[in-house]
């Protein structure tokens, strides 16, 4: 008899959380009391066990189900028991391949209570898998649509339905979809617009915020201070341009700013300004109507005059700062030409970085001469001919990785229409395994061959033909060509320079 080394997988959804269950079957403790109550019946050994609290069954990318799969593969568990086959996952399609073909192949015996599924049984009720996939993929695909439905309403009605307020509102305790100022916060966004509307940059104003020590609204979210997520202590250029922009604080309601890609996914993307609901008039201003517009006209005709300022100097964009990684930045202040850190600038004050000042003008000299030398030494060492060679082989690869890339997504959707044919029964299971394990195979194939393609791609990064004649003219360098065969230039706080090039020098 084989030795069964079992783990136990255990997943409540965000959705699951809310409900009242009367039996409380959902649980992550009533799952965990189910599942080791039946290994201690049926004998086995328990190994470790893998939960996911608060994911979706939709997305297999869940840090339990995925440690799951590492220790399949260490050959550290032999067994996979579950609740049910709804734990599992909800996404029929990647359900019914990790059950009916990973699991196989592994040499893994999975058991769902729930369902007396046990693919080392030969029994009837393992037949009805493949129904109740599907059933779980419609159930969650029905579900999102009635709670979207539901969302939807409460936009149309004016109520938030977001998770955290706009930074200076609060939830009204009598109704969680109506919004009421929260004085103190409020304070300083009312104190933000002021200063935008009397003129002050918003640079003046990210000093002022951080001069007085005013907590940011990522911050005040923080409730955990020994929590990982990512914050920011620190007033920016891009949190006080977010406010100044926010149109609920004249009291407008303001979402379906973006949406989730699909229910599978929690990608989103940002909708344009057409299709956000902004219902007026919802809740208490705590920005003047006239006021907000004005401060909206004076941010787009800043905008367009630093678009049109003026153009960009060889090296700008190429210049990097060695102890904090920021970019230097280049200012143009009476036709005088300067550069320093851009961290550092923002806030000299906070010491984020160390002042990088330099005279643009000689700094462009110097690194001019230097390229100059270096890469007409590097021309010598060349032939022409031999790099649109190599320029010409690269096209070549780079056509037919895209070609092998084609073959992957055809190879894919087969893998879907093969899994859709059998849970239609049009092709029978001998036949379905036959099939899609061909298909994997020669998936593989394609993948591998991606990645060799991938690997001896050369690193010089000269593309054009047409751009590379034009490097013999050194002597008149334009900002496409300098870019070209510059990858960066990094240069410390005691001014000195490293160039990094897109080319080997000998």
């Amino acid at each position: 008899m084989t030795d069964f080394k079992a783990g136990i997988y255990i997943r409540l959804s965000e959705a699951d959380e809310g409900k009242n269950y009367e039996t409380e079957s959902e649980s992550i403790i009533n799952q965990r009391n189910l599942l080791i109550n039946y290994l201690k019946e049926k004998g086995f050994n328990f190994v470790s066990e893998y939960v996911d609290d608060g994911y979706s069954g939709t997305n297999f990318e869940r840090p339990g189900f995925l440690k799951l799969i590492s220790d399949i593969k260490s050959k550290k568990i032999n067994l996979v028991i579950v609740k049910d086959l709804s734990r599992l996952g909800r996404d029929h399609i990647m359900t019914g391949y990790y059950v009916e073909n990973f699991f196989p192949e592994n040499n893994i015996r999975f058991i769902s209570i729930q369902e007396n599924y046990d693919s080392f049984k030969n029994q009837a009720s393992n037949d009805s898998s493949t129904f109740i996939f599907a059933c779980n993929d419609y159930y969650s695909r029905q579900n999102s649509i009635k709670i979207r439905s539901v969302l939807n309403d409460k936009r149309r009605q004016g109520k938030f339905i977001g998770s955290t307020p706009s930074f200076g509102y609060q939830r009204d305790p009598n109704d969680k979809g109506h919004l009421i100022i929260d004085k103190e916060n409020a304070r300083i966004v009312k104190k933000i617009f002021d200063m935008a509307y009397l003129g002050s940059s918003i640079s003046q104003i990210v000093t002022y915020l951080n001069d007085n020590k005013i907590k940011t609204p990522s911050t005040l979210k923080r409730k955990n201070p020994n929590a990982n997520n990512k914050y920011n202590p620190i007033w920016t250029i891009s949190s006080v341009s977010k406010i100044l922009k926010n149109q609920m604080y004249v009291g407008d309601m303001v979402q379906s700013v973006q949406t989730k890609v699909s229910y599978k996914s929690k990608k989103k993307k940002t909708l344009p300004k057409s299709n956000w609901d902004i219902i007026p008039n919802t809740h208490e201003a705590i920005v003047d109507r006239f006021i907000f517009e004005t401060v909206q006209s004076n941010l787009k005709r800043t905008k367009v005059t630093n678009k049109n300022k003026r153009e960009k100097r060889l090296f700008e964009n190429l210049l990097i700062c060695l102890e904090c990684g920021n970019s230097l930045t280049i200012s143009c202040k009476n036709n005088y030409y300067t550069i320093n850190c851009n961290k550092y600038t923002r806030n000299p004050k906070l010491k984020l970085c160390q002042s990088h000042f330099i005279p643009y003008e000689k700094l462009e000299g110097d690194l001019l001469k230097k390229v100059q030398e270096t890469y007409k030494k590097y021309l010598q060492e060349l032939n022409l001919s031999d790099i649109i060679k190599s320029v010409e082989g690269e096209k070549d690869s780079f056509k037919e990785i895209k070609s092998l890339e084609l073959k992957e997504r055809e190879y894919l959707n087969k893998l879907d229409l093969l899994y859709e044919d059998r849970f239609k029964e049009v092709i029978s299971i001998d036949i379905y395994k036959r099939l899609s394990k061909e298909t994997e195979v020669k998936l593989d194939n394609i993948r591998s061959e991606i990645n060799k393609l991938k690997e001896s791609k050369p690193k010089e990064e000269i593309k054009d033909d047409t751009k590379i004649k034009t490097l013999i003219d050194i002597d008149n360098p334009t900002r496409d060509l300098i870019k070209l065969i510059i990858n960066k230039i990094i240069i410390d706080k005691d001014r000195n320079i490293e160039i990094i090039y897109n080319f080997s020098i000998r």
